[in-house]
């Protein structure tokens, strides 16, 4: 079993800021010790670390914790896309094998930010160096998306966390016609992750989350879906073990190989 999305960090409470008080549970350091007997208790046998900070140190990081730690199978790693030195950037760090993918937190950005010339330049950059791109914007966000799948579509995507759709107030219909658009690229697949911490006050019942599955696996199909965790970020609303057992309780057994392995190992070439 693969997890492909959980974070590492050493507490840094201004790089960090977006930690804020109201996220006591996480505001220290997350290690690859903590997380390894989480995952041998749960039978998970390797995860992606995936990038929290905007810096090339963050990616060194990352790859050097994965060089140390083997249950560590990949990185998403951070590079600068809108530089106009990414190739270069691009071909230092993925030096290591380690670096299976990029991410930047756009998220944080302006809807239309993925369509910007010069994140589009660096986007173009990274079939070359077999890297994916992990997808991880809010709702509003998923049209520059689909704009960008469809005009890099041998460029491998992957959405994270369904695009953070608000749990707690039922399928949006904006969000649900969104998710089907994308999912008509088969360049991108999708992240069964995040959802626990969209929820008003952290608080939900599995129940929840089964019309946003549905959409999402009708849609991607079996083929094109993973779990991950978002370790320690689900540990705001809950543990481990419960993030583990939503997915585990949706997904057919029959397809559980999939889910849990095939497609993690297919997307990130591990």
């Amino acid at each position: 079993m693969i997890d492909t999305h959980q974070h590492f960090w050493e507490f840094d409470p201004v790089r960090d800021a977006w930690i804020d008080d109201s996220m006591q549970a996480i505001r220290r350091d997350f290690l690859p010790s903590d997380l390894e007997p989480v995952l041998k208790k749960n039978n998970v046998d390797g995860c992606i670390a995936v990038q929290a900070d905007q810096s090339e140190k963050e990616t060194q990081f990352l790859l050097d914790l994965a060089k140390k730690h083997s249950f560590i199978k990949g990185v998403v790693g951070w590079v600068d896309l809108l530089s106009s030195s990414v190739e270069e950037r691009l071909t230092h760090f993925s030096k290591d094998k380690n670096l299976k993918g990029i991410r930047h937190i756009v998220q944080a950005e302006a809807d239309d930010f993925m369509l910007r010339s010069d994140f589009q330049h660096g986007i173009s950059k990274l079939k070359q160096f077999k890297l994916t791109y992990d997808i991880l914007v809010f709702q509003q966000q998923l049209p520059a998306a689909i704009k960008l799948a469809e005009k890099f579509p041998d460029q491998a995507f992957v959405l994270d966390h369904i695009a953070k759709p608000k749990i707690s107030e039922g399928v949006d219909n904006n969000w649900k016609n969104n998710i089907e658009e994308l999912a008509k690229n088969g360049n991108v697949y999708c992240k069964l992750s995040g959802m626990v911490t969209e929820t008003e006050g952290f608080k939900w019942k599995a129940d929840d989350f089964k019309p946003f599955l549905d959409v999402v696996v009708n849609t991607f199909g079996v083929d094109r879906i993973m779990f991950g965790s978002d370790w320690p970020v689900c540990l705001l609303s809950c543990s481990y073990e419960e993030v583990l057992k939503i997915i585990k309780d949706y997904i057919p057994k029959e397809h559980q190989p999939k889910v849990f392995h095939q497609n993690a190992v297919e997307f990130y070439s591990l």
